[in-house]
């Protein structure tokens, strides 16, 4: 059996992909900037997740250095104010795919625990 500390990092672990799906998907539909990314995550899920700056700037950053996300100063149209824009990559589509298909397996996984469909004998 795994340590807390291993099924705490686990958790972490899922929860940062998780996010970073999350990220990615968002980005497919075009550039943002984080504001805008956490707003549209907030509202595809009837507000059930809640973008903090604490998670979703460090995920960011983290999806900019793995090559997934590229990232640029720029004047926002609607504004005279100068906001980040992130994009999706090609390497970060390319990523997208793997972490869909890894979601989707997991989903597929638990709801078959949790909701088991009768054996036909």
């Amino acid at each position: 059996m795994p340590s807390m500390a291993k099924q705490a990092q686990q958790r972490v672990g899922l929860l940062q992909g998780t996010l970073d799906m999350l990220i990615l998907r968002t980005l497919s539909h075009g550039p943002a900037h984080g504001h805008q990314i956490g707003k549209h995550i907030q509202r595809t899920t009837n507000e059930f997740l809640q973008m903090q700056h604490g998670s979703l700037y460090p995920a960011l950053h983290r999806l900019e250095e793995r090559g997934w996300v590229s990232a640029k100063w720029e004047t926002s149209p609607d504004r005279n104010r100068e906001f980040k824009y992130y994009r999706l990559t090609d390497k970060g589509r390319k990523q997208l795919v793997v972490e869909e298909s890894q979601w989707k397996q997991m989903a597929e996984a638990v709801a078959r625990v949790m909701w088991p469909v009768a054996e036909e004998s």
